[in-house]
């Protein structure tokens, strides 16, 4: 199970960009990377050109790129703060009534499930 998920806050702990915050949009699993929401933007420079939408303006975007899994931490729920991930064993239920076991994250800082 990835300690880091789409759509989680994190926060930059290494870098040019360190100590900013946003939202992963994107986990890149064989790379081991993730684009986040406002961090290590890059300037992208695009030609006009046909797509399936339509006509593309061209010019120069600012898109993301990715990052190091390990450059970014969690952000925990509850204060707010960086935090490690951890991992908790508990018993689910399946829909037919039968009893499995199940990862659940949680923020070690404060013991919140993520």
């Amino acid at each position: 199970m990835a300690r880091i998920k789409k759509g989680d806050q994190v926060i930059v702990i290494s870098g040019k960009d360190k100590g900013k915050t946003g939202r992963v949009l994107q986990v890149l699993k064989d790379s081991d990377r993730v684009i986040v929401e406002g961090v290590q933007r890059v300037t992208k420079h695009t030609k006009v050109g046909q797509s399936a939408q339509g006509a593309r303006t061209g010019g120069i975007e600012t898109v993301e790129a990715p990052i190091h899994a390990s450059n970014v931490m969690l952000v925990d729920p509850k204060t707010k703060q960086r935090t490690r991930v951890g991992f908790r064993v508990e018993e689910g239920e399946r829909p037919n009534g039968r009893k499995r076991l199940v990862r659940v994250r949680y923020a070690k800082k404060s013991g919140e499930d993520l």
